[in-house]
């Protein structure tokens, strides 16, 4: 069990709170209305669902609900059998942040999570923190391309992940986020990878690993061909897959 983590057993299910998590959370603090009333909602992004960009204080925060996708949707949008907490998709989640976080990965600080029990069923919401001032590479490569060495950056972080066994069950465009350098505090550029729904520690493998770039490549084709002025070409690829194969072979 990961100390890092504190499990608070409410009415309906489990909370789970990693290290700085304000200590006044309730389950309420799940629900978007609950953020709605305090006028705290400062923004969402819309995919197939609604995820919810809210402030607490100074920080900012992501709000998601875990929904269902593919034939089991017709079944139900958002109930998932419940087969023990640490089985559920949000302890899961959480786990995998609260490690890659506190490795220093490039990933969003993970905040809480909330397992609602419904019978032989649960439901979940996950919280983590905003990656300030980054966008998706759909919304950068819309305004403009990528220098070959961005490329590359992005295809040497993509390996560190490999390198320590990551497995992001859904690599694309879309969840990668591109933060540019900051000033306050003075801190790089720095590509992240976000939603790791399903994701996993796994023993490295090529096969694996290339099963990931491959989805990478084709939500490119598929981001390019609903916006065909995207800024990506092959030749990105290629620089992406040159930053790859160095930090592979150079660990």
């Amino acid at each position: 069990m990961n100390a890092q983590i504190q499990i608070i057993k409410t009415a309906q299910g489990h909370m789970a709170l990693c290290q700085d998590t304000p200590t006044a959370i309730t389950p309420a603090w799940f629900s978007v209305d609950f953020w709605r009333a305090k006028e705290a909602v400062v923004g969402s992004s819309k995919g197939r669902y609604t995820t919810w960009f809210v402030a607490s204080g100074a920080s900012h925060w992501v709000l998601r609900h875990y929904w269902r996708g593919g034939l089991m949707e017709k079944f139900s949008k958002d109930a998932y059998l419940y087969t023990g907490l640490e089985n559920t998709r949000a302890m899961g989640e959480l786990r995998l942040l609260d490690t890659l976080y506190r490795e220093d990965f490039a990933v969003p600080k993970p905040i809480a999570a909330n397992i609602v029990r419904d019978g032989l069923f649960y439901r979940a919401d996950i919280i983590i923190e905003r990656v300030e001032g980054a966008e998706d590479l759909v919304a950068k490569l819309s305004k403009g391309a990528m220098s070959a060495e961005q490329w590359q950056a992005l295809g040497a972080t993509i390996a560190q992940f490999h390198q320590r066994g990551v497995y992001h069950a859904d690599l694309n465009a879309k969840n990668i986020l591109f933060q540019p350098a900051q000033t306050e505090p003075m801190t790089p550029e720095r590509f992240y990878l976000i939603d790791f729904d399903r994701g996993e520690l796994k023993t490295p493998n090529p096969q694996w690993q290339k099963a990931n770039l491959d989805r990478l490549l084709r939500s490119f084709h598929k981001e390019q061909g609903k916006l065909p002025s995207l800024a990506f070409n092959l030749d990105n690829w290629a620089s992406l897959m040159q930053g790859y194969q160095r930090a592979m072979t150079s660990a």
